[in-house]
């Protein structure tokens, strides 16, 4: 097996973090290998079912254009993408993350995200502007909020064809069908892997390994064990092939488990999605849109506050709300108001939807749901508006909400009241993950002593410590990109220490 000789750095994965991180350690100089458990028309992992928003630090248009190259002088004059500093993407991961999210590594991942995203362009990925997702006209001109008007063109599929385009030109080759199933390690450090190729064992050594093969997400029993109740029963967003296999190899070499095991980033996925993501309708199965109406469970009642925050602050958490739903499923309703509005994954043709022209027919077609209870919790919720709240604008926490309801809707609130109306059912998707291995900032995995294991680094999905509870929309990539650069720099720089 000639291709697997002289090996310097070999990537598990092939993913965002693991295409950044053969990437940078072919920088250096280094042979590097991927190595990749899916088929070819699979590859990319999670990232090819992204969406392909990335959160960055910014301070206004000169640092987005470094980014950004086909900006026009028009939409730069009739666009207010505002400043999204380092202090507000801290904040933001703080506060969602109830202030449990490792410091050290968040700040570290915000203070690179900029000069990453630079990076990444210098290889061949390219950027737009967020027009379309996260852009709203307000007297005119458009106005970004979330802190998200950077997003990768093509999402992430077209991230990972150009990744994988600039992998091909530097001579990193891709092996795929290629699980690993185990590391070699001997006294002193990390010296390989043990994997299954062409029906062949085979033990492939290695000066440094990077493992960037994704969380337990796609693993029913390990969601079953980890996260709990229902959870096997959870829909997959992404790919089949993320089932915690790096996270095994990784605990049994001594690396410490870090970070938050018992939950994961979950959203509104659509009822009747496949078990799997899907690579043709992608991201079409989201359904993320529930700030402009109401959700109600079996029960016919409201259970979260929709108007609670910006939805890409809030929707990777009320995935795991609707698992703990009678039925696992809920109705998303909006009236005709709420409808223009809707995002577009609303109009895909594998869409769960009931349209009526009353609310007493819609509750008739709320499939599962106490009709009678649903009425009433629409009469109680538009007598509870503070205002009529005609006009809308999600750019900023309006605090049109509603008053003595058991749950509140905080923002955003408009009575349900103008036909016809339209419904749509959905119920957990899981994306990834939150638990993990321990890290430093040189991406190096460590032991329980807190002290790096020779040989072996980690990024992407597999690093612990970042996300607690919640999630801010866009994130996942960035840090994936951040620190699997790291890590192939790191593993470089090792690797050249025994003479590479």
């Amino acid at each position: 097996m000639n291709s697997f000789e002289k090996v310097d750095v070999i990537v598990v994965g092939s993913g965002n973090a693991a295409s950044c991180a053969a990437l940078s350690a072919r920088e250096k100089g280094l042979n590097v290998v991927m190595l990749d458990a899916a088929p070819r028309e699979a590859r990319g992992g999670n990232t090819a079912y992204a969406g392909g928003q990335m959160r960055v630090a910014f301070e206004g248009i000169g640092d987005l254009l470094k980014v950004i190259g086909d900006l026009t002088d028009e939409e730069i004059r009739n666009t207010d993408f505002g400043t999204y500093s380092a202090a507000d993407f801290l904040d933001d991961m703080g506060r969602v993350t109830e202030y449990r999210c490792n410091p050290e590594l968040v700040e570290y991942a915000i203070r690179n995200s900029l000069d990453t995203l630079i990076w990444m362009r210098s290889k061949g990925v390219r950027f737009q502007a967020s027009f379309g997702r996260q852009a709203f006209r307000v007297d005119g001109k458009f106005k970004f909020w979330g802190g998200l008007p950077c997003e990768v063109w093509g999402g992430g599929a077209g991230l990972i064809e150009a990744l994988h385009a600039r992998a091909e030109r530097d001579g990193i080759p891709i092996f795929y069908d290629t699980p690993v199933v185990s590391l070699l390690r001997n006294n002193d450090r990390v010296t390989g892997v043990r994997i299954l190729h062409r029906a062949q064992m085979l033990e492939v050594q290695a000066k440094a390994v990077v493992l960037a093969c994704g969380g337990f997400e796609a693993n029913a029993e390990m969601r079953a064990r980890y996260l709990g109740r229902n959870w096997e029963l959870a829909k997959v967003r992404g790919t089949r092939y993320n089932t915690g296999q790096g996270l095994r190899m990784a605990l049994e070499v001594g690396a410490r488990s870090f970070g938050h095991w018992s939950c994961a980033h979950s959203s509104c996925w659509d009822l009747n999605a496949p078990e799997f993501g899907d690579l043709v309708v992608r991201g079409g199965y989201q359904k993320h849109s529930y700030p402009l109406g109401i959700m109600v469970n079996a029960r016919g009642e409201r259970f979260v506050d929709e108007g609670a925050d910006f939805q890409t602050l809030t929707y990777a958490k009320y995935g795991r709300e609707i698992l703990a739903q009678p039925g696992l499923f809920a109705w998303q309703v909006f009236d005709q108001r709420a409808v223009p509005l809707l995002r577009e994954s609303y109009r895909i043709r594998q869409v769960t939807r009931v349209q009526a022209p009353g609310l007493e027919e819609l509750a008739a077609k709320l499939d599962g749901v106490d009709g009678e209870r649903f009425l009433r919790t629409v009469e109680e919720f538009n007598n509870a508006v503070s205002g009529r709240g005609d006009s809308f604008n999600p750019s900023l926490k309006d605090g049109c909400g509603t008053i003595g309801l058991r749950i509140p809707k905080s923002n955003w609130a408009r009575r349900i009241e103008r036909a016809p109306f339209e419904a749509y059912a959905v119920t957990a998707g899981i994306t990834f993950t939150f638990g993990g291995i321990k890290i430093n900032t040189r991406a190096e995995a460590e032991d329980y002593g807190d002290v790096p294991i020779p040989g072996l680094f980690v990024a992407g999905e597999m690093v612990g410590g970042l996300f607690y509870h919640n999630y801010p929309s866009g994130t996942g990539l960035t840090c994936g990109a951040v620190f699997g650069r790291t890590a192939g720099r790191s593993a470089a720089v090792f690797a050249r220490s025994f003479g590479g």
